[in-house]
């Protein structure tokens, strides 16, 4: 599933919502704020589940001792019924007090196991969505950045997979990592995350092959700038390089193509 683009490479927008197109074509507008709240109800599902096993747990600890409770009924009858000068078989007490346990151990493991399975289904379940959300949020960010599609040679989807793992989604918001794990912080508002524009051009800075992939640095246009494009240098035509897939591109620019007019 990827973005869909117009013919300048803009995000379309269906009723403010970005549009994705399936792999069999279908297209499909992501409404970010209704995954948000079904990650949230899948949450509480999860708290409510995992807070009723524990009260289901605390409850059969009374009932430590007794695995069958027709079993432990039937011998409370047993014994309300017995002639008070007679006396009940040792043996057979014991008998049902294992009986009742086991029956009971056996309920439990039942419990947990079926517990278990549902919490891990939903924690699947929330966690697809959520990495979903991520990726799709973050997606929107490079397809619509100003900066690189002013700034860079790249159309959003190729810029994503060079720069895409530097990004995250916290409490709502885009987070960029420099390629040391540290957050990157604004320039222009001190002690505060840098958002995705100022982010971006931070990190296409400090990038290696950054010379390769800006407008107007001389590498893009036949001049022989960072990679450079003399003798031995990885060198693609305008044409080539357009016609290659975003991801193929994303890949040239990481393996220190050039690409030069002609």
């Amino acid at each position: 599933m990827k973005l869909k683009l117009d013919n300048d490479g803009h995000v379309v927008v269906q009723d403010g919502k970005p549009v994705y197109v399936h792999d069999d074509g279908k297209e499909v507008a992501f409404d970010a704020p209704g995954t948000a709240q079904t990650i949230s109800r899948l949450n509480a599902e999860a708290k409510s589940h995992r807070e009723a096993k524990e009260a289901a747990e605390a409850k059969l600890k009374t009932f430590d001792g007794i695995d069958d409770a027709e079993a432990a009924r039937k011998a409370m009858d047993t014994v309300k019924n017995i002639d008070g000068k007679k006396l009940v078989d040792a043996g057979k007490v014991e008998e049902i007090k294992a009986e009742a346990t086991k029956a009971l151990e056996e309920q439990l493991k039942a419990s947990q196991k079926a517990h278990a399975e549902e919490m891990q289904t939903l924690q699947k379940e929330r966690d697809e969505i959520r990495d979903r959300y991520h990726s799709e949020t973050i997606g929107s960010k490079f397809a619509s950045s100003k900066f690189i599609g002013e700034k860079t040679i790249l159309p959003g989807p190729a810029a994503q997979k060079i720069f895409g793992d530097h990004f995250k989604v916290e409490d709502g918001k885009t987070v960029a990592y420099d390629p040391s794990g540290n957050k990157v912080y604004s320039r222009s508002k001190p002690g505060e995350v840098a958002d995705f524009e100022e982010a971006i051009e931070t990190l296409v800075s400090s990038y290696a092959y950054r010379d390769n992939i800006l407008k107007g640095t001389g590498s893009g246009t036949g001049a022989d700038g960072g990679g450079g494009s003399g003798k031995g240098a990885k060198t693609l035509s305008r044409k080539e390089f357009d016609a290659l897939p975003a991801q193929d591109k994303a890949a040239k620019m990481q393996d220190g193509y050039t690409v030069v007019d002609g």
